[in-house]
């Protein structure tokens, strides 16, 4: 496996996939909007679920989005909406996007959005992973819902998927436009950027944040951009790779969901950040209900449960597994995803009756 360290510029390119079952692989390229999900929309139909690519402008940092409306849509009507924040890594065209035409086909309006830094939206340095802009994001997406078309502002939701989970706990502790909140396998950033996954670097922590505070010296006074992450993996570095949030994350994005704007990347200097982050900091600011949901085979769990013992003030909280999901699992596997969304519409119905 590839770990980059130090790069000053990286250059993405397609990652053979030979090896992979042809019915399980899906390629940007073969949709219009190159979305990478199995039931993509392929064409906008008169009478059926649309999507709507937009842009829009966050603190300076053009926004790219797919808004994703519900058969017959009519813009004077009004209609229940929720956002989608994407994995690590992901863009809007991989899972999030999924979730947001599922969420669609059952009523809502919806709203996916690649993160700043990220995907195709702007700002550099590309692929800057830090939770204030992440969270920020999320405030962003928000703030276009809130004027679009047919929107009821009163029934506006949210679902974070795996760290974008994460990032949705600590945005909605202030931002109380969202009247529900879910999250779908959430990965607490800080805490694994910090401790390692599952705890396994613990002993590491002060050598990686003199690593960060070097790479940012770096970008500073040389103009240099250090990255951490993997750009590319083979078929027997997959198979070698011992969990399985690793294992099936790289099959999952270098393999059959891979999309271009999609990398596993990120500057060393957001470790700054991350590392002094955690998902779980003022949770008790959230009072809107809460819906968290995991596959009970996921060795991210620990990290829902963690987050859903410290909840004390939400309206109302629930942890929802999906029996035998792992944490990718819940991603793209059809009969995990539709439980998930099925738990998904019955809980945003039900939160917002009138």
């Amino acid at each position: 496996m590839r770990i980059l360290t130090s790069i000053i510029a990286v250059t993405f390119t397609s990652i053979a996939t030979e090896s992979v079952n042809a019915q399980h692989y899906h390629k940007a390229e073969q949709n219009p909007y190159s979305l990478v999900y199995e039931g993509a929309i392929s064409e906008n139909v008169i009478g059926k679920v649309n999507i709507h690519p937009v842009t829009y402008t966050l603190n300076g940092i053009d926004i790219v989005a797919n808004v994703y409306t519900p058969a017959n849509y009519t813009a004077s009507k009004q209609y229940p909406a929720v956002v989608v924040a994407h994995p690590n890594g992901g863009v809007k065209e991989q899972t999030a996007g999924l979730y947001a035409q599922r969420l669609a086909e059952a009523g809502f309006i919806t709203l996916v959005a690649d993160a700043s830094y990220q995907g195709g939206s702007g700002g550099k340095p590309r692929h800057t992973d830090k939770p204030q802009f992440r969270t920020e994001d999320i405030h962003g997406m928000a703030d276009f819902m809130t004027t679009y078309p047919g929107v009821d502002q009163n029934r506006l939701g949210i679902l974070g998927i795996c760290a974008g989970g994460g990032y949705t706990l600590k945005a909605v502790q202030s931002d109380k436009r969202f009247k529900a909140v879910a999250t779908l396998s959430m990965f607490n950033s800080g805490e694994v950027r910090r401790n390692g996954f599952q705890n396994s670097q613990l002993n590491s922590i002060q050598e990686r944040l003199q690593q960060a505070t070097a790479a940012r010296t770096q970008e500073r006074v040389e103009g240099k951009i250090s990255y951490v992450g993997v750009a590319s993996i083979t078929d027997e570095e997959i198979a070698k790779t011992s969990t399985d949030l690793y294992r099936e994350g790289y099959e999952y994005y270098y393999r059959t969901h891979a999309h271009p704007n999609s990398t596993f990347l990120y500057t060393m200097s957001s470790l700054m950040d991350l590392m002094t982050w955690d998902a779980t900091d003022g949770i008790e600011l959230i009072n809107q209900p809460l819906l968290m949901i995991a596959g009970s085979k996921a060795d991210t769990k620990y990290m829902t449960d963690e987050a859903f013992s410290k909840v004390s003030n939400a309206e109302n909280k629930e942890l929802f597994l999906i029996d035998g999901a792992t944490h990718i699992q819940t991603y793209w596997k059809a009969e995990y995803v539709e439980q998930a969304v099925n738990k998904l519409v019955k809980f945003y119905q039900s939160k917002f009756k009138s």
